[in-house]
């Protein structure tokens, strides 16, 4: 497979946290992977002009904190590519492929599993009960959905059915929007792809080495990493997730994030209203 023409990665860098983030990972897929483009949707995609490989647009968050903006990274990838994996802008890739990527159409997550069984380790009963109402108004028996860790997942092209995907994720987004639960595209990634019938599959075997936080302390206390192997990692992770700021600048920040907040919770209303299946699915 020539990933030059045919694949990308893509990941979203809205803020300086995760603009931060994501060079790092432009830097590291340049080194180990340089002829693979990164697709970035990033609201200051100059900063990214010095990366020869990385494809920067410009892009403003739409859904009221972020996690549904995949849906835009990944929708503008597959106008590009055939196929492309999102990964969430503070991975870190450590090293070549250790596998050829031959991605079958539609989903395809690096991990993952049936919903009915992730929702028994989920703690907040009304996450629970809005997937499960979701999923009634949608007509899918929950036996069918899958759920998947959205750090990192594949999507290709599957016959046309991504343009509906898409269309369907906005609209179940703002539904859980709705309910308040706002970091719920694992759900609903799920959700849209069993009302479609689009391909969710799961690929259990690391195309490459590579870091997440979150994935490396799982590993760490399974004895399936070395802690001190990591911890530069670690470190570069929280420098840029917790960087000094003045007590004004976290007052500062913190009112900002209340604004803004607000501002998408009230433009979330306008945003139901232009969409014709919304209330045609959750009216």
């Amino acid at each position: 497979m020539d990933t030059s023409e045919k694949f990308c990665f893509c990941t979203l860098a809205v803020g300086d946290r995760y603009r931060a983030h994501a060079k790092m990972l432009a830097q590291d897929i340049q080194t180990h992977m340089p002829s693979t483009t990164l697709c970035i949707l990033s609201d200051q995609p100059e900063q990214f002009k010095n990366f020869s490989h990385v494809l920067a647009f410009k892009h403003h968050l739409q859904s009221v904190k972020g996690y549904h903006d995949k849906r835009f990274v990944l929708e503008k990838s597959l106008s590009l590519f055939e196929s492309c994996m999102f990964l969430d802008s503070d991975v870190r890739v450590l090293g070549p492929l250790v596998e050829e990527m031959n991605w079958s159409p539609g989903i395809t997550a690096r991990a993952g599993t049936d919903l009915v069984k992730h929702i028994q380790n989920m703690k907040n009963p009304k996450e629970i009960e809005v997937i499960k109402a979701a999923a009634q108004k949608l007509n899918i028996d929950l036996q069918q959905l899958k759920w998947l860790h959205e750090f990192m997942f594949v999507m290709k092209r599957q016959n046309g059915l991504e343009r509906d995907f898409f269309e369907l994720w906005q609209t179940i987004s703002y539904f859980f929007e709705m309910q308040g639960i706002y970091h719920s595209e694992c759900f609903t990634i799920g959700l849209a792809a069993a009302r479609i019938g689009m391909t969710f599959d799961f690929f259990r075997e690391d195309k490459f080495p590579f870091f997440k936080d979150k994935i490396e302390r799982v590993r760490i206390q399974n004895g399936q990493a070395i802690i001190q192997e990591k911890q530069i990692y670690f470190d570069i992770h929280k420098q840029i997730e917790y960087p000094k700021r003045s007590l004004w600048e976290k007052i500062n920040n913190k009112l900002s994030k209340q604004v803004v907040f607000y501002y998408r919770l009230f433009r979330l209303r306008v945003f139901i209203k232009k969409d014709p299946n919304y209330y045609k699915i959750f009216g």
